[in-house]
């Protein structure tokens, strides 16, 4: 038994260096300029200078009238509101309702990979914007194994 916990253990570490070396080594892109947050719209989406809507790439949070969707509301606008973010793009720049759709980073912090981390988003893949989404799946993985934010709820 102590052997297969072991085996686990080192295919679980093996896992996470290879994931946090694809992340590291797939190039960010970035917004060189930082831009300013205006409004949180809801969990998974935000508000930037120049009246631009931005959908975060990779993850959905609880709609109006959800279970845990103020609770995502104000986890993210605790992230973001009124700071300055960083986006990075992935494939695609902007969904079917003109919002562009980006990672968001507050300093080293992907704003996404937290609100899912956390348990106030679940992973959702939008390809062909799937660059993070293992890492989301795994963070989701985590988030529900630990029964965090809407994981705690249970239907």
């Amino acid at each position: 038994m102590t052997r297969h916990r072991f085996g686990l253990c080192n295919r679980w570490l093996l896992f996470s260096l290879v994931l946090v070396l694809a992340i590291l080594t797939t190039g960010c892109h970035k917004t060189d300029n930082p831009v300013l947050v205006t409004r949180v719209i809801d969990g998974d989406t935000i508000e930037i200078e120049g009246g631009y809507h931005v959908r975060y790439i990779g993850i959905d949070t609880p709609e109006i009238g959800e279970l845990y969707y103020r609770e995502a509301a104000e986890a993210n606008r605790n992230l973001v509101e009124g700071k300055k973010v960083y986006l990075e793009k992935d494939i695609e720049d902007k969904d079917e309702y003109g919002r562009l759709l980006r990672y968001v980073w507050v300093n080293n912090t992907m704003v996404n990979a937290k609100l899912v981390s956390s348990g106030y988003a679940y992973s959702y893949s939008y390809p062909p914007n799937v660059k993070y989404q293992v890492y989301f799946l795994q963070l989701e993985r985590e988030a529900r194994e630990q029964e965090l934010g809407l994981w705690s709820i249970n239907p």
